[in-house]
């Protein structure tokens, strides 16, 4: 799980106040804004920085040590359940050559992935710490990609810049979904895709304050949103508001796939693998913005 202060990049031991090199991500001059790309939403923004400390303090120490393993995968795979990309079919057609964004990119394996197909990606993440490690195995694996210390909610980048922008379980969990959808609309030309995993609504409904998700109702679905945990703040919302959400600002939704753990799946403090045969813990979004 990952997130994404402001336009600065990493780059070897130090940060730079700049944007990723030229030539990588050609910046388009487009500085119109999609009317249809913005939503009215009185919700607190204290989830930036609460989650900020959470990754830079807690769990880049524990989630740091995993880079590595997901860095070296030859295939993608998707989730808590690492449902592998050919059964998943994440990743759209056509993807060389496409300039892709990673929105809460983590230590930025997906990007990996993305340059390993030929897209030219960019990742963005508000933890300095997430980003060092990615930056480490861009060393190591030899694959090299502008990385931003940045806010996924407001991303130093113009309009009409990405035809691709994904998200693992970085801001389409950690960020306010009324503020990162449409910035990724913004950032997306006509036709652009966007990509997202989650926990899925159902989920969110089941997880008590503490322990994994059980059979009973922990909260109401009426005004699911926020998240607030002790440490950190999530956001789930229903399907039926995400999808009004989505086609606010100009997406058309072209596939929800809600995710089944397999047989060999083990359990995680949050959900059991038991639980996740039955009900889907995670769901992956696929969107088109229209034009």
């Amino acid at each position: 799980m990952r997130d994404a202060v402001h336009g600065q990049a990493v780059s070897g031991g130090g940060l730079r106040e700049s944007a990723p090199a030229d030539g990588v991500i050609p910046l388009p001059q487009h500085r119109h804004i999609r009317s249809n790309a913005s939503m009215t939403h009185d919700g607190p923004a204290d989830h930036l920085e609460q989650n900020r400390r959470f990754w830079d303090d807690e769990a880049a120490a524990w989630h740091g040590p995993l880079a590595r393993d997901h860095w070296a995968q030859t295939e993608p795979s998707w989730g808590l359940w690492a449902t592998p990309e050919s059964q998943a079919c994440v990743l759209p057609d056509g993807i060389d050559g496409m300039r892709a964004i990673e929105l809460g990119c983590g230590t930025a394996y997906v990007s990996a992935w993305l340059a390993r197909a030929g897209a030219h990606p960019v990742g963005i993440d508000l933890s300095e710490k997430q980003l060092i490690t990615a930056r480490a195995m861009q060393a190591e694996f030899g694959i090299d990609f502008p990385l931003v210390l940045g806010n996924a909610e407001k991303v130093p980048y113009e309009d009409d810049t990405f035809d691709l922008a994904i998200s693992e379980f970085g801001a389409s969990l950690w960020c306010d979904p009324y503020r990162w959808i449409p910035e990724a609309a913004r950032l997306l030309v006509p036709g652009g895709r966007l990509v997202f995993s989650r926990y899925s609504p159902l989920f969110a409904l089941c997880v008590p304050p503490s322990g994994p998700a059980s059979t009973t109702l922990s909260r109401g679905q009426f005004g699911l949103t926020r998240l607030d945990w002790e440490n950190r703040v999530e956001f789930v919302l229903p399907h039926g508001e995400m999808l009004r959400l989505l086609r606010s600002c100009g997406f058309v939704v072209e596939d929800l796939i809600e995710i089944q753990a397999p047989r060999s799946a083990r359990d995680y403090e949050e959900v059991s693998a038991d639980w996740a045969r039955q009900w889907p813990s995670e769901e992956i979004w696929k969107a088109r913005l229209a034009g």
